[in-house]
């Protein structure tokens, strides 16, 4: 949606609410944010800039009209906006209901909230579980996460929701269950925001929420790709983004990382932009893997490196050289395989010959460019190799300063476009949790029985049925200069 539109559509949205809430024309208005912000409007402003700059800027909805006379005498008063009210809220009549739809999509820059929120108010009940079916696989049970948890989680203002992937009982071996937490989330700051001061809010914001995964049991988390930052490598620049490259080993991230490990007894997963201060200061997209003891367990580099419209990572650093490396952790094996990796199937299935029991897909993706392909790519992954996969991506629409363009003929642009989240998990039997919100920060907590690896690929075999040898003779002489491939013509 463009900014002109955006404007008018706020504009609208608070004469709507100024008629429903009886509040005269010529009243002053202002718009509050969650985190505190106070946005002053008129009726008479030609358009709705700064309730734009809140939206766009701050990433954050906005929960409460604030208004009093325009002579200020009767002081401020709050109406909570409709779009704080749940869909089954028993006061909302069908008008009411149409408008908190225009009301949320406003406040989400025009996104809507998760094809689950969509499928859910608008599938009759009775096809639903169907639909679900065909879309998810098996029904999973839900998580009873402690009451605790949701209350903070919802002061906290994220998404929380949590699942249960079963396996069936053996005679053997007892269940191998682990709770694994994926965190998708907002920047804090606008990206011109001090380096340090966005990074600190960064921490702040992420250590909230893994202290709502501890309360929740959670045994390893995984946070977003290159989650100490905007996604800043569209822009091409390399001030001041560089400045958020850090040590793997000692970084200021990675210390505190490796005091939420020790302080909730969680692996932690922290990928960020690294800087290999030993090797030439060359920077790096890795992955940081901190044990639930707090040391350092080691890290892994992105493989795969896009060089697609805006993500000409390139720019910044180059394919990463630690191969497939598997860590070994008191929960289970685990890899983490970065981005843009997941387009490639035999990057998966490296991290699946090492070992993984799980494979975390840490990224960063825009709607525009890759969301019909989201849901598929990581959930045919956990299938084709047997293990279990979580895909996690941020949230929001991050603006920049400077324009930059896409090398595809288009105009300059401000934003990268909308980071949709509807981060998942999928097991190796085809089944899937739903996605977290498309528009919201979010934690996702689901618990695993790892046995269930083994029954999938005893049942199916396809580990057993590749025929590796005959695939690594073949790609042997694919990466020949002289090959020719294998075509039969008459």
């Amino acid at each position: 949606m463009d900014l002109f539109n955006l404007n008018c559509r706020i504009m609208n949205f608070i004469h709507c609410l100024k008629e429903r809430c009886k509040v005269d024309p010529q009243d002053r208005v202002d718009l509050m944010g969650r985190s505190g912000e106070l946005m002053h409007l008129t009726e008479r402003e030609q358009s709705a800039e700064p309730a734009c700059t809140l939206l766009r800027e701050r990433q954050t909805y906005i929960p409460l009209l604030v208004y009093g006379t325009s002579e200020g005498n009767e002081g401020e008063k709050y109406v909570p906006l409709l779009a704080d009210l749940p869909n089954s809220h028993p006061e909302l009549t069908e008008e009411d209901f149409k408008a908190k739809q225009e009301i949320d999509q406003v406040m989400s820059g025009g996104q809507f909230e998760s094809l689950e929120k969509t499928l859910s108010t608008y599938i009759p009940e009775a096809e639903l579980s169907e639909v679900c079916r065909v879309l998810y696989g098996k029904e999973l049970v839900r998580v009873d996460l402690p009451r605790q948890a949701l209350e903070a989680a919802s002061a906290r203002d994220f998404e929380l929701q949590g699942y249960v992937f079963e396996a069936e009982p053996e005679q053997l071996r007892p269940a191998r269950l682990v709770r694994v937490g994926l965190v998708q989330n907002k920047i804090v700051l606008p990206t011109d925001a001090p380096v340090l001061d966005q990074i600190k809010a960064l921490h702040k914001r992420v250590g909230e929420m893994v202290e709502v995964a501890a309360m929740c049991g959670v045994n390893i988390i995984c946070f977003q790709e290159a989650w100490t930052m905007p996604f800043a490598f569209c822009t091409r620049e390399r001030e001041p983004w560089t400045e958020f490259a850090e040590s793997a080993e000692e970084g200021y991230t990675t210390r505190f990382c490796q005091e939420l490990a020790k302080k909730y007894n969680m692996v932690v997963v922290s990928p960020i932009l690294e800087r290999d201060e030993i090797h030439g200061e060359t920077l790096w997209n890795t992955a940081v893997v901190v044990s639930n003891s707090g040391k350092v367990l080691g890290k892994t580099r992105k493989n795969h490196i896009p060089r697609v419209g805006d993500f000409n990572e390139s720019t910044y650093y180059m394919e990463g050289n630690t191969g497939h490396r598997v860590f070994q952790t008191q929960f289970g094996r685990i890899a983490v395989n970065i981005c843009y990796g997941r387009h490639h199937p035999l990057n998966w299935f490296l991290y699946g010959l090492n070992g993984a029991e799980i494979i975390f897909n840490p990224s960063a993706t825009v709607g525009a460019l890759s969301e019909p392909m989201w849901s598929i790519e990581a959930r045919n992954a956990a299938i084709a190799n047997h293990c279990f996969t979580c895909a996690i991506n941020r949230v929001g629409t991050e603006y920049f300063k400077n324009e930059f363009t896409s090398g595809d003929g288009k105009k300059a642009h401000h934003d990268f476009g909308h980071f949709y989240g509807s981060s998942y998990v999928a097991a190796p039997d085809g089944s899937r949790t739903p996605g977290l919100s498309r528009t919201r920060d979010g934690l996702l907590v689901t618990e695993l029985d790892l046995n269930l690896n083994r029954q999938i690929a005893d049942k199916w075999n396809f580990k057993m049925t590749g025929r590796y040898d005959m695939y690594a003779e073949e790609l042997s002489k694919a990466v020949q200069h002289e090959f020719q491939p294998n075509i039969i013509r008459e």
